[in-house]
């Protein structure tokens, strides 16, 4: 009986020991709750994006910090040599090889340095005239690969790139760009001569040659003289007789793409 007795003793005791051993972890678990509430989250007050409070607190002042270069473009990776801010320790680095390594890769036709050969290689185009990819299309070549992708959608039609604002499509990424200024206003190509300014450095040429008096686009045929491209074309198809753009309602055909805007008010 003395043995049963001393059985359920320790049996009691066990349980008992297990109490006090949940009840102080649960307490254990209640303080880190506490002490993990009354944590500061780190926030980016450009996209709302929190940092989590435990991953904060080894973090914080590298990721809130990067994260607001991504919106200021601020960046603490700066070039001691020039200047020049890079976006990270691997583009600086990169941008490090323009001052430190040497350049032993010369241009024989202009003395001009290379660190790479392929460089050079491209480079040497320049000199030779060489157009190795050709339009197979139209025959046209080009020194660069990526131009003859370009001229490409010429022929396909294709236009990646589209205003999410009105829904126009353009072939160049630059003339997306190009075109953005029409909505926002802006016009950072200004004339020093009188104030005006324009949305493309190809509209502020053509107007200098108001104040040069310039007109180098002249009609062998007519002797007439012009300060833009475009204008001269338009003039040149008066001797052809050709009118490219038509009028998809009535089929009525012009020379410029303006009197064609102008016509399709009437439909």
């Amino acid at each position: 009986w003395s043995d049963r007795r001393e059985l359920n003793y320790r049996m009691a005791l066990k349980e008992e020991s297990q109490e006090l051993n949940e009840k102080k972890g649960k307490d254990q678990n209640e303080k880190h709750h506490d002490f993990k509430t009354e944590e500061k989250s780190f926030s980016c007050s450009q996209t709302e994006k929190t940092s989590s409070p435990k991953k904060a607190q080894k973090t914080q002042p590298t990721n809130l910090n990067s994260q607001m270069r991504i919106h200021t473009g601020e960046s603490s990776f700066t070039c001691q040599q020039c200047g020049h801010i890079c976006n990270g320790k691997e583009s600086l680095e990169v941008h490090m090889k323009i001052h430190i390594e040497k350049k032993p890769l010369i241009c024989p036709q202009c003395g001009k340095c290379f660190t790479r050969k392929n460089h050079l290689n491209a480079h040497m185009i320049v000199h030779t005239g060489e157009k190795p990819y050709t339009c197979p299309q139209c025959g046209k070549s080009f020194t660069i690969k990526g131009n003859l992708k370009i001229h490409i959608r010429i022929h396909t039609g294709e236009k990646p790139f589209t205003c999410k604002l009105c829904g126009e499509s353009f072939s160049l990424n630059k003339g997306l760009k190009t075109h953005m200024r029409i909505h926002t206003g802006e016009k950072p190509f200004v004339c020093d001569q009188c104030g005006k300014s324009f949305t493309e450095k190809k509209l502020l040429n053509a107007h200098m040659r108001i104040h040069t008096g310039e007109s180098p686009f002249t009609c062998k045929l007519c002797g007439k003289g012009f300060t833009r491209k475009e204008t001269f074309k338009s003039h040149m198809m008066i001797h052809t007789g050709e009118k490219p753009y038509t009028c998809d309602q009535c089929g009525k055909s012009v020379r410029c793409k303006e009197k064609l805007k102008k016509h399709m008010r009437i439909h």
